[in-house]
């Protein structure tokens, strides 16, 4: 809980000092205009990658496997394309690495790991029923 509020407070902060630091070097209509652009290039990079992964899930479903993966990556680029959205450098940033597929990946690989070891742990074990006692008529 105190990290989500250091985060609410420290992000805007961020954001804010560099709107002042770039807006001093480029100017301030420069500097809106970059916003603007940075915003427009994400969310049409955050659109082509939703298209990737929906056609990788739908392949994975006609190979009868789940697409764990794709569903992780679909709610990565849907977080991406919000950080997209805000305005400011530092979110633009992060959107950025989130949209990549390796950087993706690097974050997604511990969650991945984790459900390869919950699959092997399944303990099923295979019997078969033998009624001593047929019914008689």
């Amino acid at each position: 809980m105190n990290t989500i509020l250091i985060s609410i407070i420290a992000i805007p902060i961020i954001e804010i000092l560099l709107f002042i630091k770039i807006g001093e070097n480029i100017g301030a209509i420069n500097t809106i205009l970059l916003i603007i652009f940075t915003a427009v290039i994400g969310l049409y990079c955050a659109r082509v990658q939703g298209i990737k992964t929906i056609k990788s899930g739908f392949i994975n479903i006609y190979q009868n496997k789940l697409p764990i993966y794709e569903i992780l990556s679909g709610a990565s680029i849907a977080i991406a394309a919000m950080f997209l959205i805000i305005p400011g450098f530092f979110t633009d940033a992060f959107g950025f690495l989130l949209l990549l597929p390796f950087t993706r990946k690097l974050l997604l690989s511990p969650i991945m790991r984790k459900n390869k070891e919950h699959t092997k742990e399944d303990n099923i074990i295979e019997a078969e029923i033998i009624d001593e006692k047929k019914d008689e008529l």
